[in-house]
This record gives structure tokens, C-alpha cells and sequence, in this order.
């Protein structure tokens, strides 16, 4: 029954201003067509028939209307039943307790009018009442003096609501809501079909959030032996591994109120909002407790205080984030409320925020390993029609370091391809096709390459395949092509090996294949391009982490400059003396300068195998693992052989 009462309820028409607006509107046209209907139903006619009804003493009364120069005329009941006047009779809209004017016209000379009305009338017997008026509109007067207001309070009020977040109703829709929160309620009314069985891999993240679940649902369980429920929990990884996803999986699975915003919600123009939108979240959710807060992107509003020497510290974000704090864990804290946040810029948050008891678990959502894509996998190959035979564990070695969603992505892009071959099913070739098109781009098979850039480009390509094969530590090739993609002229795919931990040599190695397309340009034409751009990036990036970052430089010593907080106070200034400045620039030179000589020795070494892979290079366009082991055999250091796609 109380159900049935709250629908009635919730079908009555709500209250609106604008029906004020319009009932005004209503009663305003009716009162002039209550005022001026007397001159708009009565007939027309002309001065001269009117002095002919004069004459015949067919006129008992004549309203002159100076200001308009109207004449209206009455009719004896004597005259009114003669039928040349039977169309004359009056009729109204709206009802009338006076007499309503048979005719009327328009005259010219007021004066000259009056004269002729005196003569016609001095020899009748009984003389018609002549009566001179001025008619005033009022309220045509009165609404052109109010409608300059009421343009200027329309217009203030249509900006206010604009500026306030939405010309709409709701939550920050009015200017007197403005700081109302504007999180989105999920509740046990609120559909949300993501579960934890949609999170593939995870799992050390998932059993977390799992357990903040079950802190809500059975909270007995873990405070009769005196524990306390933590206050939040804070999901740090890189983009796309799942922090939202996960998120969306909790407010499916806890069957409690669960507000869901991002940290930009909290920022407006007007001062104080952010702080007032904080206030009026936890308000909804301590009156709704027990409850879960999810704040998505939360360094939004998280960001170390005190580094902005700009604005001072009256900023307001910095003010938004002092009342989440007080909220978070302050004298007036409930702790039926759990927080959630994401961000994958956990370096800059503020000390404060991530302290114990504000977010007392910190959630590292990292990209998946080789066994958790080939769970990512099975989830976003539910909607796919695909092969039976389609190998998964062969996809997942093929994407490593993708996030799930780089996986997501994969899985769109083959579907799209199959479909556009008009195939009836998802194979192993198309998802090849898209892992290719999303490291490399596009295809572009049209692009004008003159045979002389061609030429360059496979020994370019050529080159790093060599030098790759030949070092250990170097990643085993998948396949190189010399079609454009994107904006390269040519690519070299490679499988790299998942490690935790990267020594010296092996850092070396890479740096090594990497610059082996700009050695083979220096063997072969003994001459250098701009197409090894990319790689001199790479390589110097390696080079500059090995010296300043991981301490593997023995002149530089075992010394880092890095900070992992991203609280460091050196500003515009450098950590180091130029001294020290010097030679960490020479010891990076020194490191990838001896890497090209070796690229260059191990090329000079095998020069005519070089030659030679590059023709088949010129001749295919695209050459796998299979045709280099025609050229130089077994490569002596693989240790595992993994599938590659066929040629």
C-alpha cells in the first residue's frame, strides 16, 4: 500500500513557476478582450449612411471618440427591428452588462463632424444623446512600462541558471542548488549488470575489493573482534587495466548505495562550491549508510597542496580537497561510509589524503600478465563469432603490454576486419591484422615511395631484424614489413620478454637492435637518414634511465635521481652540480655511441646475409621468423619457440 501511495503520489503534475507565468498571460488577454470588445464586434459603417440613419431617428445614442476619431453608434429597439438594420445587432466573446454599439466608423474633422451631427439633428423631435470620450489603454500602458523589467529579470535569471551547471532542474541546475552534489546514486533500485565475473585477471585487486564488499554486507563479522572497517581504498595503475571497471563490478555486487562521480565534479567557477558539493556528498551518503563513495580521476582534486606559489594557498581546489580530508577522517566521521578512488597519477596525490585512515589500502592495478590476457581474452571474446580452433594462448603471448583495454580494442578491431572481408567468423589472422593496425597504424599501401627510399627502408628494417638475431638478450622477431603504417615508412614487430627485474646487458642488447637500422644505412650506402628518429628516442631514453634512474653507470656510480613521490622541492633547479651534469651527458653519449659501433661491427660481419634478407625484404614486403631462419638457421639463444603467424 505504501508503494501504491508513493506512485500516486509520483504522477500528481509537480508545481512550476511557469504556471504562474501563464495564468498572468491568461488573465492579461482576458482582460483585454474584456476591455475592447465593444469596439471590435460592432459593424462597420460610413458617415454618410450613419446621417441617413440620423435623419430617419434611427439613432438613440453616439459615443465620439476624440483620441481615435471613432464614432459608435446606438440604435433605437425601434430601429433595431427594421431589417436594414437585422445584421446590426452586437454580439460579444465574453459577456456584457451594458449595451454594446450597433456600428461605428472612423470620421475625418472632429469639428466639421460635430457641425454636421447639430444640423441633422436641431429639427428632429426626439434628439439622440451625443457623448464625447477619450478611450485609454491601461494595461497596453501598464505592460509596456513593466516589459523592460521583466527582460532584464528573465535574462539574469536565464544566466544564473547557466553559470549554476545546467538550464535543467536537479542538483546544481538551480542557482540555490549550486552546491548540491552531483554524484550519481546506485542502489538496490539501479540496474548495474557488471559483476566481478566481467573482471578478468586481477586478482589480487579483486580479492581487495571483494573484501570491502563483504566489510558492508556481514560488518559483525570482522568488528566483534575489535577490528575497524577501513575508510577508502585507492586503485592506482596505468590507464585502461580496469580501476573503473573494477568500481562498476563493486556498485553491481554490494547491494548498498553507491555514488559514483569523477574528481572534476567537485571544481566550478564560484568559490566555496568544491567544498560545498563535498559536504553535501557524505551528507547523502552517511543518511543512506551503509554506503560506498567511488571518486573516479580523484587527483583531480588530490594534488599535493603548497605547489602552486602562484595562487597562494586560498586556491579552491585546495579548499575542496581540505573538506574531503575533514571528511574522510575528522571529528564528525562515520565509519559506514567506505571510499573508493582511482587515479593513475598516485605520484602527485597529497601526503595527507594517502595516509592510514583516510585511504588505509592502496590497490595496485597493473598491467596483466601473459595468464591474466588470456582471461581478458575469454571475457571480450563472448560477443565474437570466432573460429573454434582460435588458439588464446597464442593471442596473449602476441599482446604483451596491453591493458585490458588495449585487449577490448583488439578484440573490436578483428571482429571489424572479418566483417569488412565479408568472413562469417573471427580467425587468427584478424587478430593479427588488428594487433599489427593498433601498434602500427594503418595501413597505406598507396602512399608514393620512390624506389630509392624503398631500397633504404628494407635495409633499415633489414638491419634490425640482423642484430636482434644475433644478441641474446635482444627480443626473438615476429615479423618486419616495409608497407607504410601511420606515419613510418616500415616496422619490426618483436616479442619481448616479460621480465620483473632488467640487468645491464640486457638493456644493452636492446639498445643495440635498435640502433641496427641506422648502422645497416652506414654499411650498406655508408650514409645516414632522419628514419631512425624513433629509435634514437628510445635508445636515449634507455641510456639516460641506465645513468640518472637505475644507477648502472660505474662513473656516475650507484647514485638516482628520480623521485618516486613526486614531492621533490628542486623546482627549475637540477639535483646535481654542472660538474656531475657533464658527465652524465658524456656517459650517455659514451653508451649508445659504443652500441652503434657494435651494430655496426656485427653488420659488417654478416654483410652479404644482410643483403640478402633484405632482397626477400623488397621482393615480399613483409618477412617472418620462418625466412631469417633460412638465412642464418637456428637462433642459438632462444630458449622458448613460440608460434608466429605463417607466411
Amino acid at each position: 500500500m505504501a508503494n501504491d501511495k508513493k506512485n500516486i503520489n509520483d504522477n500528481k503534475p509537480k508545481f512550476s513557476p511557469y504556471w504562474i507565468y501563464g495564468i498572468m498571460i491568461a488573465l492579461f488577454l482576458g482582460f483585454q478582450l474584456f476591455n475592447n470588445g465593444t469596439s471590435q464586434d460592432a459593424s462597420a459603417t460610413t458617415p454618410s449612411d450613419f446621417f441617413k440613419f440620423l435623419e430617419a431617428g434611427d439613432v438613440e445614442k453616439v459615443d465620439i471618440i476624440k483620441n481615435t476619431r471613432v464614432a459608435k453608434v446606438y440604435l433605437t429597439a425601434e430601429a433595431e427591428a427594421k431589417d436594414i438594420h437585422k445584421k446590426s445587432k452586437p454580439t460579444s466573446f465574453l459577456p456584457s452588462t451594458t449595451k454594446m454599439p450597433n456600428y461605428q466608423f472612423e470620421f475625418g474633422d472632429l469639428q466639421n463632424f460635430e457641425n454636421q451631427v447639430n444640423e441633422i439633428t436641431k429639427d428632429l423631435p426626439k434628439k439622440p444623446v451625443v457623448k464625447f470620450d477619450t478611450e485609454t489603454d491601461n494595461w497596453g500602458s501598464l505592460l509596456m512600462g513593466l516589459l523592460p523589467f521583466i527582460l532584464l529579470i528573465g535574462v539574469w535569471i536565464y544566466i544564473m541558471r547557466r553559470m549554476a551547471g545546467g538550464a535543467g532542474g536537479g542538483a546544481g541546475g538551480q542557482i540555490f542548488n549550486i552546491g548540491k552534489s552531483k554524484a550519481k546514486l546506485f542502489d538496490q533500485n539501479t540496474e548495474v549488470k557488471t559483476t566481478f565475473k566481467d573482471v578478468a585477471g586481477l586478482e589480487g585487486a579483486k580479492e581487495e575489493v571483494q573484501e570491502i564488499v563483504d566489510f558492508l554486507k556481514f560488518p559483525e563479522k570482522y568488528t566483534k573482534l575489535g577490528g575497524k572497517i577501513p575508510k577508502g581504498a585507492l586503485l592506482v595503475g596505468p590507464p585502461g587495466t580496469g580501476k573503473t571497471l573494477l568500481a562498476r563490478a563493486v556498485a553491481g555486487e554490494a547491494k548498498v548505495p553507491f555514488f559514483s562521480l569523477s574528481g572534476s565534479d567537485f571544481v566550478e567557477m564560484f568559490v566555496g562550491v568544491g567544498a560545498s558539493r563535498v559536504r553535501d556528498l557524505f551528507k547523502q551518503a552517511k543518511e543512506k549508510s551503509p554506503s560506498i563513495i567511488f571518486i573516479d580521476e580523484i587527483d583531480a582534486i588530490g594534488r599535493a597542496r603548497g605547489k602552486n606559489a602562484m595562487s597562494g594557498s586560498n586556491d579552491e581546489r585546495e579548499n575542496t580537497l581540505n573538506q574531503l580530508l575533514t571528511e574522510m577522517d575528522g571529528f564528525g566521521t562515520n565509519t559506514n561510509v567506505i571510499v573508493l578512488a582511482a587515479t593513475n597519477r598516485a605520484d602527485i596525490l597529497d601526503t595527507a589524503l594517502m595516509r592510514a585512515g583516510r585511504f588505509d589500502r592502496q590497490i595496485f592495478v597493473d598491467l596483466p600478465d601473459v595468464r591474466e590476457r588470456k582471461e581478458i581474452f575469454e571475457v571480450h571474446l563472448r560477443p565474437l563469432k570466432k573460429d573454434e580452433d582460435l588458439d588464446l594462448d597464442f593471442l596473449s603471448k602476441q599482446t604483451p603490454g596491453f591493458s585490458g583495454a588495449d585487449i577490448a580494442n583488439v578484440c573490436n578491431e578483428a571482429a571489424l576486419i572479418a566483417a569488412r572481408q565479408g568472413k562469417e567468423s573471427v580467425d587468427k589472422q584478424d587478430f593479427l591484422d588488428a594487433v599489427d593496425r593498433i601498434i602500427g597504424g594503418l595501413e597505406k599501401k598507396n602512399k608514393i615511395v620512390t624506389p630509392s627510399e624503398k631500397r633504404a627502408v628494407a635495409f633499415h628494417e633489414a638491419g634490425h631484424a640482423v642484430v636482434s638475431w644475433m644478441l641474446e638478450h635482444a627480443a626473438p622477431l615476429v615479423k618486419v614489413t616495409i608497407v607504410p603504417r601511420g606515419r613510418s615508412l616500415g616496422a619490426a614487430w618483436y616479442l619481448p620478454e616479460e621480465r620483473l627485474i632488467v640487468h645491464p646487458e640486457q638493456m644493452l642488447d636492446e639498445m643495440c637492435a635498435a640502433l641496427g637500422g641506422r648502422a645497416a644505412e652506414k654499411v650498406i650506402f655508408n650514409k645516414i637518414s632522419t628514419g631512425a628518429l624513433s629509435d634514437l628516442e628510445k635508445v636515449t631514453k634507455q641510456a639516460r634511465a641506465m645513468v640518472t634512474i637505475y644507477g648502472l653507470s660505474e662513473k656516475v656510480g650507484n647514485l638516482t635521481y628520480y623521485d618516486s613521490s613526486g614531492q621533490n622541492e628542486y623546482g627549475f633547479t637540477k639535483p646535481y652540480s654542472e660538474q656531475t651534469a657533464e658527465l652524465i651527458d658524456k656517459e650517455i653519449s659514451d653508451i649508445i655511441e659504443t652500441q652503434y659501433k657494435r651494430a655496426i661491427a656485427l653488420l659488417e660481419e654478416h654483410k652479404d646475409k644482410l643483403t640478402e634478407l633484405a632482397e626477400v625484404l623488397l621482393e615480399k614486403e613483409v618477412i617472418f621468423k620462418d625466412n631469417l631462419e633460412l638465412i642464418f638457421g637456428k637462433r642459438a639463444f632462444e630458449k622458448e619457440v613460440t608460434e608466429t603467424p605463417e607466411s
